[in-house]
């Protein structure tokens, strides 16, 4: 209890501080053109045999990162839009901060039902650590991230560890997870998908909450204020810390407080882009001893 309490401190301490640091803005940038950095677009990360019109279409992804530095840290950011919609993006909050961004396209409902996106997010993750060795980054230094249903992908990339050893992915070498108001219980598009009712949580293998046990890398989970979120969105995500905490889980949940599901992502950027410098540089002294 007492290190919960700490926590829930440090977290408004923190929050306190980035709410006025997230003066800038959060807005995507779709061509981003940024002195220093290179910008890479639509980059196939499906296997050279496939042959599926629609994955061939959507799984594609796009680099921004730094010109002439070598051994950066690198964010894989999924885009929200409930499963069902949306496009890659590189949000200004992720601009110009000395990291790479990948910023990845999925498959979309109703075109493409479970698990086809969780699968499309896990083989972008492996294509990352695959490749960022080739644009000059360090492949112990990858992050992962998404906003709202990017959030849930986030989560299950990180949790449900299958769908990354599927594409000889170790998801436990991922620097660290940032969702995003994410659902932790099934999403409700795949519930959608299902014909299942609206607004009533289920819990099962498409649940990130269903995979709490498994263990996996380092996570900050990220909400809206609890009273301006989606429905039950800061409490499935408490729910989840709960679960993460009780198997050792080295997590820890922030309430962006007096934000909603969409200004959430002004603070919510800042606090990724400052934790992942921060953690580059501790890599990088550790590195050069």
């Amino acid at each position: 209890r007492a290190k919960t309490k700490l926590n829930i401190m440090k977290s408004r301490l923190l929050i306190a501080a980035l709410i006025i640091l997230a003066a800038f803005s959060a807005s995507a940038q779709p061509h981003p053109q940024d002195k220093g950095y290179n910008f890479v677009q639509n980059i196939s990360y499906t296997s050279a045999d496939e042959t599926d019109a629609y994955r061939l279409e959507r799984c594609k992804l796009d680099i921004y990162y730094p010109e002439t530095d070598k051994g950066f840290a690198t964010l894989v950011w999924f885009h929200g839009g409930g499963l069902n919609s949306g496009n890659k993006e590189i949000l200004d909050g992720f601009r110009r901060q000395g990291f790479a961004v990948v910023s990845v396209n999925y498959r979309l409902s109703p075109k493409a039902t479970f698990p086809a996106y969780i699968d499309d997010a896990a083989m972008a993750v492996a294509w990352t650590f695959e490749n960022i060795e080739k644009y000059g980054g360090c492949k112990e230094q990858i992050y992962v991230s998404g906003h709202s249903a990017g959030g849930y992908l986030t989560l299950m990339v990180g949790l449900a560890k299958e769908y990354g050893q599927k594409y000889g992915l170790d998801v436990n070498k991922i620097a660290k997870l940032y969702p995003v108001s994410g659902q932790t219980v099934t999403h409700s598009q795949i519930r959608k998908e299902r014909g299942l009712p609206d607004g009533i949580p289920v819990v099962e293998e498409a649940a990130p909450i269903y995979h709490a046990a498994n263990g996996g890398a380092p996570m900050i989970l990220i909400t809206g204020d609890r009273d301006l979120e989606m429905v039950a969105r800061y409490e499935e995500n408490a729910l989840l810390q709960s679960l993460l905490e009780n198997f050792k889980h080295d997590s820890v949940l922030y309430e962006m407080q007096g934000f909603d599901h969409g200004t959430v992502l002004a603070p919510a950027s800042a606090l990724i882009s400052s934790d992942i410098k921060r953690l580059w540089r501790r890599h990088s002294t550790s590195s050069d001893r």
